[in-house]
């Protein structure tokens, strides 16, 4: 029996890529970077199935491209803004994610940041490697304490409630902004819920966990950035285009908010010149929220059972909303 073809669109974690191997005629792009979008619209012709990353846009033409056999696509990432899900919709190919095994990983990571952050701890890497520790101060490098403090948590879903769980540990005040969530909902969840220019009010942490949409594309910019607390700080581990870059270093750079720890970036990868690599109140970290091992093989596996289905034309375990 002929087995499938798919394009496997960069090395994944054995654990889901041998599956893919075992049952499927692979074609798998084994360079670093991602193939180039005119690369990618090329290899995916005649395949009938697609594994992909973020990093891979899967527009329209590149659906039409790969030819009407293309029963499945597969994505290895929770988001799926790089999709255009109602093309996929309109030609009956539907689109696999991998939710829910991230949360925990991205949770934490958000806290690593938010500890950095409160901490300064990059801050202080970089005092001790430029020669800076002379002797033990009062006054240097001090932080904000958490205990008491106030988080405001932007979209309550999986990731954020996980924060919530890992703040409540650290004696914090939450409170958070998701407009799809109902009074009802929020008392079952117990948390607070207010509008987004109370939360930016009163909070003395921000962390970002909503999807991004048209709606929340730069909804982090210089207006909202200048509702916060001079002394607030700013986390994002979700999209990063959900803040304005030029809003933000125009943030730090005044002091209208006091510092900011970024997983994701606008653009992504960030230049190492960027003028936000240039802020000491700054740190970024490569769009790592997910990456533990125990969570990108899972990941890896969600992948791989999505493509498996598809090509079975069974229903997939995780499928995207055809909308």
């Amino acid at each position: 029996m002929t087995k499938p073809k798919v394009f496997v669109s960069r090395i994944i974690p054995a654990a889901g890529l041998d599956q893919v191997k075992a049952h499927c005629e692979v074609d798998l792009w084994t360079e670093r970077m991602p193939p180039p979008y005119e690369v990618l619209t090329e290899r995916v012709r005649g395949v009938d199935g697609l594994l992909c990353l973020l990093t891979d846009r899967i527009d329209p033409a590149l659906m039409d491209a790969a030819g009407p056999q293309l029963k499945v696509i597969s994505q290895m990432a929770v988001g799926y803004d790089n999709i255009h899900i109602p093309a996929a919709a309109e030609r009956g190919i539907p689109v696999g994610h991998t939710p829910g095994v991230l949360t925990e990983a991205t949770a934490d990571l958000t806290f690593a940041l938010l500890l950095a952050a409160a901490r300064r701890i990059v801050e202080g890497v970089n005092y001790i490697k430029a020669g800076k520790w002379e002797t033990w101060e009062p006054e240097t490098l001090l932080g904000a304490d958490l205990a008491g403090a106030k988080l405001g948590i932007i979209g309550y879903g999986r990731i954020g409630r996980a924060v919530a769980k890992r703040a409540s540990g650290f004696d914090m005040n939450l409170i958070a902004y998701d407009p799809t969530i109902s009074a009802e909902d929020a008392a079952r969840l117990g948390i607070t819920l207010v509008e987004l220019d109370t939360l930016l009010a009163e909070s003395d942490f921000v962390t970002v966990h909503t999807p991004l949409t048209a709606e929340t594309r730069h909804l982090i910019n210089h207006d909202t950035l200048h509702k916060m607390k001079r002394s607030a700080i700013l986390i994002n581990t979700a999209r990063g285009p959900i803040v304005d870059p030029g809003a933000l270093y125009d943030a730090l750079k005044a002091g209208t908010i006091a510092y900011a720890a970024l997983d994701v970036t606008e653009p992504e990868p960030i230049a190492a010149d960027h003028p936000l690599l240039s802020l000491p109140n700054l740190t970024i970290v490569p769009h790592i929220g997910s990456a533990s091992v125990r969570t990108r093989n899972q990941m890896a596996e969600i992948a791989a059972a999505n493509l498996l289905a598809g090509l079975r034309g069974k229903p997939l375990p995780h499928q995207v909303p055809n909308r």
